[in-house]
């Protein structure tokens, strides 16, 4: 019972998104007409990124990384901005959330559990910088990922459209670390770190190509499938266990939720009719309670303006911790470390969040006009 209630605590969007699904089973019979309610392709790159980028944290290449920020920092100040960096332009392409999985426990072992102030606000930092980078690529995070294939958006369309925001993003990341007080730190200049197999480690930055030729459609999803499934099969067999399928039986549940909704024709148009011109604050707001993944998902199907769902869904990941489930990686990684303050984290997270949400959606709103 206390596994069971653990794991409804920890999958708590996939509860819902499983209870959402069931409701409107009610009202719209299984048929075989569910098969096309789920979009394949995007099940399938996230499988293939999430087990690509799994067998590169496994060759150790971002514990090298890290060594090296941490061996070139001379104070405090240069070592949370240079994390903070390395947070906002890897989750580019290996996600948002793979890049606090990486870099937060190293921030916490960098700073210890004396310096809680200076802890928490890197952390928190860490985190925004992560969601806000993971904006530029398709590959960024789920939602992205699903927007750009749903509405069939051009790589050179999906910069467009995010690439003002994600510049103002940036600035705001990189200027709160700069300006944060700074002690000087010692440093021993020790190199331990070593890349565990540099053979794995060419086999998923081909793997990791094979994905980004999917994600521009010069290569067929089922072919990327069978390519990263073979390839790991025979290097890496133990890694399927690192994929979280959870997020993508999460993504099917709402597929199904969605496609009964818009079955039901009073729903889809009384929904339509809601969120038209109102895309953006209406997926900014949703993304609040129910985090910004499913949020796409949802609102997806009542209405073709993709520029203001994207930037809604994307912006809307500063906020709540439930906005973005980066967030709620941060928070248990932190929550997990030697003497915790989970309550101070949380006061400066929903203080720095509000400040970068509101700065964010007035731009996207004044300036960008969506």
């Amino acid at each position: 019972m206390k596994k069971i209630l653990l794991f409804l605590k920890n999958e708590i969007v996939l509860v819902i998104s499983l209870v959402a699904a069931a409701v409107t089973m009610f009202f719209v019979p299984p048929s075989a007409a569910y098969l096309g309610y789920i979009n394949y392709s995007v099940i399938v790159l996230l499988f293939c990124l999430m087990l690509v980028v799994a067998g590169v944290i496994g060759t150790n290449l971002f514990g090298v990384l890290s060594e090296k920020i941490m061996n070139n920092a001379k104070s405090e100040r240069t070592v949370i901005l240079a994390l903070t960096a390395a947070a906002f332009f890897s989750s580019m392409l290996i996600t948002n959330d793979v890049a606090l999985i990486t870099f937060v426990p190293f921030t916490v072992s960098v700073f210890g559990t004396e310096k809680k102030g200076r802890l928490i606000f890197a952390v928190v930092l860490e985190t925004i910088a992560a969601n806000l980078g993971s904006m530029a690529t398709p590959v960024g995070n789920p939602q992205n990922l699903y927007i750009y294939d749903y509405f069939s958006l051009s790589a050179i369309d999906f910069v467009k459209i995010v690439l003002p925001a994600v510049a103002l993003g940036a600035i705001l990341v990189f200027f709160s670390a700069i300006i944060r007080k700074s002690d000087k730190i010692e440093n021993n200049g020790s190199s331990e770190q070593k890349i565990t197999d540099k053979k794995k480690l060419v086999v998923y930055a081909v793997l990791f190509a094979v994905c980004m030729a999917t994600v521009l459609r010069l290569v067929d999803y089922r072919v990327c499938l069978a390519v990263t499934i073979i390839a790991a099969l025979i290097f890496d067999r133990k890694i399927f266990a690192k994929v979280d399928y959870c997020l993508l039986l999460t993504f099917v549940a709402f597929f199904v939720f969605v496609g009964n909704l818009r079955a039901i024709p009073q729903i889809s148009l009384a929904v339509s009719e809601i969120i038209e011109g109102r895309e953006f604050l209406s997926a900014v707001a949703i993304s609040q309670v129910i985090s910004n993944v499913p949020a796409a998902v949802m609102l997806s199907g009542f209405t073709d303006n993709a520029a203001a769902l994207l930037l809604g869904v994307d912006v809307g990941c500063l906020g709540t911790p439930v906005a973005s489930l980066a967030s709620l990686i941060s928070l248990k990684l932190y929550s997990k470390s030697e003497n915790a303050d989970t309550k101070r984290y949380l006061l400066v997270f929903t203080a720095m969040n509000a400040v970068f949400l509101a700065i964010m959606v007035c731009f996207c709103v004044f300036v960008l006009k969506i």
